[in-house]
């Protein structure tokens, strides 16, 4: 061989093409039938987990209505109570003659008011008309 060196030159074939590789239309199925179903699923759990708590929101609203109602019963007891004592003829008595300077009726004091009749009305004759 000659003095110089052998010189090869190798040519490599480079393709920088993507790579496009292909639906696969069955696994794209089950996996939009995956988020489906999650998504029932997902949506009848919040469905539920709503429900309960609107039920416990409703105890804890009906427990503070009724300690509401008691208190309000018992202010009731109380003004009624309260206005049979203001009613009470002793404590009216003893009002009308101490601050209003009111002295009771004697035996000669009392007098009897009789009853007037009305009048039957005139003739239709004389009532007058517009």
């Amino acid at each position: 061989m000659a003095t110089g060196a052998f010189e090869f030159v190798i040519k490599k074939d480079v393709r920088n093409n993507p790579i496009v590789r292909e639906v696969d239309q069955k696994r794209h199925r089950e996996m939009w039938r995956a988020i489906v179903i999650g998504g029932i699923v997902v949506g009848a759990l919040l469905f539920s987990a709503w429900q309960h708590f609107e039920l416990i929101r409703h105890g804890y609203r009906i427990e503070a209505m009724q300690r509401e109602r008691l208190v309000q019963d018992e202010i009731n007891r109380h003004l009624r109570l309260e206005i049979e004592s203001l009613r009470s003829p002793a404590r009216i008595e003893k009002l009308a003659t101490e601050r209003l300077q009111m002295v009771a009726p004697g035996p000669g004091d009392a007098s009897v008011v009789e009853r007037v009749t009305s009048a039957p009305p005139p003739p239709r004759s004389i009532v007058a008309r517009r």
